[in-house]
């Protein structure tokens, strides 16, 4: 039985993630952390507001906010805990901040863009297709409380895209008679980010070359979609071979 811990539980995911690991007969629900809600019952257990109660965990799963997730790192990796990550905004800088962190042995900290396994094949199947096309572009679409933009899948995907195929080919980089109008450029890749009530996670990766296009989309319409890969992460991240990993990609064999 491992003990588990979930730092945000009183957010949307955080309280889909406790109640996830309390249901699961191989883990145990040790500990809820989450200052804005401290005090309530999430899946039957009293939100802390002192991080020190993830002491008695094995793994801590954070899903939390950009601005306090380095600080909460920090933190787990003082107490000697796993730490899977949901948190987004993790760029080059922040994970070479953490590889510092977790600069050797014992726990493992996994990062993880998107923790849907569709999204993940998504941004595999990009990979694979982008060498065959002449340039690509990307469209993320996501729920308006989202707090940074572009997402870390989008993010992701512009790397892979980029590392398969950077010889990016059009005939004319428009003019942007609007600042922004072509999206932000992440790896010389265009990428788009849509914030709209009503959407959940939504990706676009279109590429063009002579005479065709191949559009590949990924959709989630529901938060637990995620679920399945937080509890793969919790499950395997003791065993990962590197102090700091990102992505599902190896655990899924892809």
């Amino acid at each position: 039985m491992t003990a588990v811990g979930v730092s945000g539980a009183g957010g949307r995911m955080g309280r889909l993630v406790a109640a996830a690991v309390a249901d699961a007969a191989d883990l145990d629900l040790t500990a809820l952390y989450d200052p804005h809600a401290a005090g309530e019952t999430v899946a039957g257990r009293e939100v802390a507001a002192d991080p020190e109660v993830m002491a008695g965990a094995e793994v801590v799963v954070e899903f939390t906010h950009p601005g306090v997730v380095m600080d909460n790192l920090a933190t787990w990796r003082r107490l000697g805990l796993h730490a899977v990550v949901g948190t987004s905004g993790f760029d080059a800088a922040r994970l070479a901040a953490v590889e510092e962190l977790w600069d050797a042995g014992q726990p493992r900290c996994l990062i993880v863009p998107n923790f849907s396994i569709g999204a993940v094949v998504m941004m595999r199947l990009a990979e694979l297709a982008a060498p065959h096309f002449s340039a690509a572009e990307i469209i993320e679409l996501h729920h308006d409380r989202k707090a940074d933009a572009p997402s870390g899948t989008a993010t992701a995907t512009a790397e892979r895209v980029a590392a398969a195929a950077p010889d990016q080919r059009r005939a004319v980089e428009s003019r942007e008679l609007v600042p922004g109008a072509r999206g932000a450029v992440v790896s010389g890749i265009p990428v788009h980010a849509v914030r709209l009530p009503g959407l959940v996670a939504h990706q676009e990766v279109l590429f063009g070359g002579p005479g065709e296009t191949l559009t590949i989309r990924h959709d989630t319409t529901d938060r637990a979609a995620f679920l399945p890969g937080v509890l793969l992460g919790v499950r395997s991240v003791a065993d990962l071979p590197q102090q700091v990993t990102v992505g599902l990609e190896g655990l899924l064999g892809l």
